[in-house]
């Protein structure tokens, strides 16, 4: 097995289907391992059936990071976010996608495949895996995020 750093958790809804497939490709090009919680089709399904399981596996370090996507990008975001240990951005432009890994450290990139375009969509895929949490006053912001 990769290192834990190496591991993508991704999970979709039946909206999300496809374009989960195209960045699973993307991920395993550049030799990530992809740990796929479903939908494997297109058959209607609901969303939190798929999204809790992927953000339980970021939650418990079984994966750096995780990517969930619909038809909006709203619900599996929602879904998510509700687990203590995960930050979820819906990025909608890959600057989006920079700056929630640089200010916000966010585990877990929210995508739409009905509004976004695919090359889009990747573009923030790669923009938020490759880009750093910056720290420094964010770090004290980020620690307030929590309801402990």
């Amino acid at each position: 097995m990769e290192s834990p750093n190496k591991v993508i958790a991704i999970a979709c809804d039946h909206a999300g289907y496809e374009l989960k497939d195209i960045i699973k490709d993307l991920l395993e090009s550049k030799n990530y391992e992809v740990k796929d919680f479903g939908t494997n089709g297109l058959d209607s399904v609901d969303y939190p059936d798929f999204a809790h399981p992927m953000a339980n596996a970021v939650e418990t370090g079984v994966a750096r990071f995780g990517i969930v996507i619909c038809g909006s990008g709203n619900g599996v975001n929602i879904t998510v976010n509700k687990h203590q240990g995960i930050r979820s951005a819906l990025c909608w432009t890959s600057e989006l996608a920079k700056m929630a890994r640089l200010h916000n450290d966010a585990n877990v990139l929210a995508l739409s495949s009905r509004y976004v375009d695919e090359a889009i969509n990747l573009k923030s895929v790669e923009e938020f895996l490759t880009t750093d949490f910056e720290g420094g006053r964010h770090q004290n912001r980020v620690n307030k995020i929590a309801c402990t």
